[in-house]
């Protein structure tokens, strides 16, 4: 007798939704792999008319990266959820696959939506990345995350490239960076989690949070973000018997001078996030604690965000419309920040007390968390950031043409440039770069420019037809400044994009420039002047003929203009 295909597919939808996940088969001890995850959620994609999973752009593994969507009413178009004053999380799990927790979480949680075990507001739309790190994924081993209690095998935190791809949203190395930007920007979340698995010190409690830098939110979302919409999470949290407290950054310090807000600079998913206004979370378990308990604490924590974020949802929107009108109009853009010690919050920490022993690998004493030891105090928790290195914003930056891997980047993140139509002279502001330092190894394929120390100067200068100009009248600002400003932490030139300008390309020969060189301060009184006084000023600069050569070049006409000239000009 030949079974019907409609009643095989029927069969088929019902067991998808009967399927467990590996964690679930193995008592809370396993993970899944690659494949599946993505055939579980294709499962589930087949079985409902609320899901979809679509691809969003290649990886450097050769795979696609996928993008699960859940919505109520059967719409997939992020147009319009924002015009149905919906709110978008956007949930990014396997960054680093040997933290699978938001894997296994998220699958249970969107089969467990689709089920209706738990509600997914008509105002609330999740987009889920399964794994973002694919090629991590599939790297599956039992033994890197050596500080880690489970799962059994997981994957591994470099990609195809061996690149953190938590270090790369700026930058840009990867295939995974360039679909995620695309991705975000189409969706443009409300609502950002990366979910991770903390390092570090041994304390009671199993999920830490990061959370966006309030002050880089700008006065109005930053400080609803402190005081309305975090609070909320912190007390769902305590209602499903979790003691949340923020992400502990330290490992053997002294908690009774308490403890330091995470400082998210651009190159992370968080810092990443905020450049365009998103509240973005990074959920962090503590690696000690059985797996099982820290993939129900992320799955609690999504499913808090869902709840508070749908009961706060009109509050939440209009936060984030007027925190967007007003980075439209904002004039100054702090580049770093640092603490400020005159302020802090307090919070209930529940640690173990340090205690010592004779290590049995070295023979001498180790410091360890003696859990027999446990304590609940108050400590301070320094959550207040001061600006630093204030940048005025201009009308407009003029990039040059052959620096197309910049323009390309900014235009993947949704900023607008226009060509020059012809040559044009414009007054326009550029920086030399008088100082820098670089890493001395490599750090994620980069050496890393910091302590950058710049002058401002400003001429007349002939733009050629191709040119790309980007205007500050655009809703992503603070990326655009961010990105662009030299000083900037995870800025272009941090991340080696303009290092050919710190090259000098022309120069001279000692016996060939003296005779030049004489004929150039003959004919340049105010050089001969300040030679002198750079002479009297420094008695050993005095003796020394190559320098005072090297002096006199640099000071002249014959000096390339290109070298420690940033390339990147500002219209005021």
């Amino acid at each position: 007798m030949r079974i019907p295909s409609i009643f095989i597919c029927c069969l088929f939808a019902n067991f998808s939704f009967a399927q467990q996940t590996r964690f679930e088969n193995s008592n809370g001890i396993e993970t899944a792999t690659y494949f599946e995850t993505i055939n579980f959620y294709k499962a589930l994609d087949n079985s409902s008319d609320n899901i979809l999973m679509k691809e969003g752009g290649m990886s450097d593994a050769g795979y696609p990266l996928h993008i699960v969507l859940v919505s109520t009413d059967k719409s997939f178009d992020p147009n319009e959820w924002h015009k149905k004053n919906k709110v978008v999380i956007m949930i990014n799990n396997g960054i680093h696959p040997g933290e699978p927790d938001g894997i296994d979480a998220s699958m249970m949680l969107v089969r467990d939506i689709k089920n209706k075990k738990i509600n997914l507001p008509d105002n609330i739309v999740l987009a889920v990345i399964p794994i973002y790190n694919i090629g991590g994924s599939l790297n599956r081993n039992s033994s890197t995350r050596v500080n880690q209690n489970g799962p059994v095998e997981y994957g591994f935190r470099g990609n195809s490239q061996n690149l953190d791809l938590n270090r790369d949203f700026t930058k840009n190395d990867s295939k995974e960076a360039k679909a995620f930007a695309k991705l975000f920007h189409w969706l443009n979340p409300d609502i950002f989690i990366d979910n991770h698995v903390s390092d570090g010190a041994d304390y009671q409690h199993t999920m830490t949070l990061i959370t966006t830098q309030y002050e880089k939110l700008g006065v109005t979302a930053g400080t609803w973000l402190r005081n309305v919409f975090e609070p909320q999470i912190y007390a769902g949290m305590k209602e499903k018997k979790w003691d949340l407290i923020p992400y502990v950054e330290f490992d053997g310090a002294d908690f009774n001078k308490g403890i330091t807000m995470f400082y998210e600079t651009p190159r992370y998913s968080s810092g990443y996030a905020a450049l365009f206004g998103t509240f973005s979370f990074i959920p962090e378990t503590h690696m000690l604690k059985p797996y099982r308990e820290r993939v129900k604490s992320t799955y609690d924590l999504m499913e808090t965000f869902i709840n508070k974020a749908s009961s706060s949802a009109q509050e939440l929107l209009a936060v984030r419309k007027k925190a967007a009108a007003e980075m439209l109009t904002q004039k100054q853009f702090p580049l770093k920040w640092t603490i400020d010690k005159t302020k802090n919050s307090s919070i209930l920490f529940k640690g173990y007390e340090q205690d010592t022993a004779i290590s049995e690998a070295t023979g001498l004493t180790k410091m360890f968390y003696n859990r027999n030891k446990p304590y609940s105090r108050e400590i301070k928790f320094f959550n207040y950031f001061k600006p630093e290195n204030i940048i005025e914003k201009p009308k407009a930056y003029i990039i040059p043409a052959g620096w197309y891997d910049v323009v390309e980047r900014l235009e993947l993140n949704g900023i607008k440039t226009r060509k020059l139509l012809r040559d044009t002279n414009i007054s326009a502001s550029f920086y030399r770069i008088d100082e820098y330092k670089s890493r001395p190894t490599p750090y994620e394929k980069h050496h890393g420019n910091n302590g950058v120390k710049t002058t401002k100067l400003t001429e007349n200068t002939t733009f050629l037809k191709g040119d790309y100009v980007v205007e500050l009248n655009q809703p992503s600002n603070r990326y655009i400044i961010e990105m662009l400003e030299p000083t900037g932490d995870d800025s272009f030139f941090a991340w080696n994009f303009f290092d050919a300008i710190l090259q000098q390309k022309e120069g001279y020969s000692d016996y060939r420039w003296e005779d030049k060189a004489a004929d150039v301060l003959k004919k340049d009184p105010a050089l001969r002047q300040k030679l002198a006084e750079k002479k009297a000023a420094e008695p050993e600069f005095a003796k020394n003929a190559g320098a005072i050569l090297n002096y006199i070049y640099k000071n002249s006409v014959h000096y390339e203009k290109a070298h420690m000239r940033y390339p990147v000009y500002r219209v005021e």
